[in-house]
């Protein structure tokens, strides 16, 4: 039985199709899964500021009559007997060491929330491109069929002619010859179709082509003057910069908890528990309870330079971070140059491109005029035909490659929503 009515594709916005794109994108979510690990880091070196409790259950079984091993000479202390308490140990301070080594995860976890919403703005951007990128293809298509349709009626009326000797077989050849074209314009736009929609599948998070009615996104307004002022949002907005800052500062808390390693460490230990049954010796009896507390100070002396060696490596490392940061900052200086520019001349292209639709649509008009009065050869006509098909893709990729170009820049500053 078929369908009162055909289901078409399904309609989708720019904004909608983000949206898809945050929620199924593999390559956010694993980032996500990054910062929650990084998070996790927090309670991991937190976990020096509590007491370590645990629960003890012990039976043995040893010879009490022995007194004495291979190699070695020994009192046994081995009895049978079964035991059961509990040992609490607990750091007092480690000179700062554990603070530091919170502050450096902590430091992590914000630079791994900030590669979240970088890699979030690399997939909107993808988006962005592959959205307009198909917009464009498809729109081409549509000025192909129209370039198609309008060079058939000439090359009917053409053939029309020639039949009744009003023109010449050559006439005939040409417009054949202007009708192929148009139909490689076609394949060309169709396979540019495919294309687009398999780059804007990947960027939404599917392993299918996209397959939507994309809606029209309006042309933003124009660039400022100067990009400036542009540099310096970027250099407080880019999610890689604020990711870099915060590693940059993770990397010196642990170059200070490092440091720490030499000082003192202080600890103290508790054990208590019940022993209700042990085999000794009537004149040593041991008593079935037990309890004990230590304090203990641990002082390194000497360690082959192992913590001086770490200490080094550290400072390295954070000082290393200090260049990565100094280097991106070069880097998103650069980029909103670059996109700067992109997008100046691609918004300068859509007056161009506009005024050249115009001249060429006028210029086939005058053509077609002169044609149908014999008074130029087809060659004129079809190359005004040309000229207006090359003009109307022209205009369309001015269009639309300011959109992306656009997209671009407010990518580099870091505003791309």
């Amino acid at each position: 039985m078929v369908p009162a009515f055909a289901q078409g594709p399904t309609r989708l916005t720019l904004q909608e199709a983000v949206a898809l794109a945050v929620q199924n994108h593999p390559q956010i979510q694993a980032a996500q899964n990054e910062a929650n690990f990084a998070h996790q880091q927090i309670v991991i070196n937190r976990a020096a500021y509590y007491p370590a409790i645990a629960g003890e259950v012990t039976a043995s079984q040893g010879n009490d009559l022995s007194r004495i091993g291979a190699g070695e000479l020994s009192a046994s202390r081995l009895f049978n007997r079964f035991g059961q308490g509990a040992s609490l140990s607990q750091l007092v301070t480690d000179s700062g060491r554990t603070p530091n080594l919170v502050a450096s995860a902590r430091f992590q976890a914000q630079a791994s929330a900030q590669n979240v919403i970088a890699t979030r703005y690399d997939i909107v951007l993808q988006v962005n491109r592959a959205y307009f990128d198909l917009l464009h293809a498809q729109a081409v298509i549509k000025v192909a069929q129209q370039t198609i349709d309008a060079r058939q009626l000439l090359s009917d009326q053409v053939t029309e002619l020639a039949k009744n000797k009003l023109k010449s077989q050559l006439d005939v050849s040409f417009a054949d010859v202007n009708v192929s074209e148009a139909k490689l314009l076609l394949l060309r736009a169709e396979e540019a179709v495919q294309a687009a929609g398999a780059q804007l599948g990947r960027a939404l998070g599917s392993d299918q082509p996209a397959n939507y009615q994309l809606v029209e996104e309006p042309v933003p307004t124009g660039p400022p003057a100067s990009p400036d002022d542009l540099i310096a949002q970027a250099i407080n907005n880019r999610p890689e910069l604020a990711s870099l800052r915060s590693s940059r500062d993770a990397a010196y808390k642990f170059f200070e908890a490092e440091k720490d390693l030499k000082r003192p460490t202080v600890s103290i230990a508790a054990v208590g528990g019940f022993i209700p049954y042990i085999n000794t010796p009537a004149t040593a009896p041991i008593p079935a309870e037990y309890e004990g507390v230590a304090a203990n100070v641990s002082i390194p002396v000497f360690n082959g330079h192992l913590f001086s060696a770490r200490r080094e490596a550290a400072h390295q490392r954070a000082m290393e971070s200090d260049q990565h940061l100094r280097d991106q900052q070069q880097s998103v200086a650069r980029d909103v140059r670059v996109a700067y520019g992109g997008a100046i001349t691609a918004y300068r292209r859509i007056d161009v491109t506009a005024q050249f639709l115009r001249q060429a649509a006028l210029a086939l008009d005058l053509a077609r005029g002169r044609y149908n009065l014999g008074l130029s050869s087809i060659v004129e006509l079809t190359q005004a035909e040309l000229n207006l098909t090359q003009a109307e893709i022209e205009n369309l990729s001015a269009k639309y490659d300011y959109q992306s170009q656009y997209s671009v820049l407010q990518y580099t500053i870091g505003a791309l929503r």
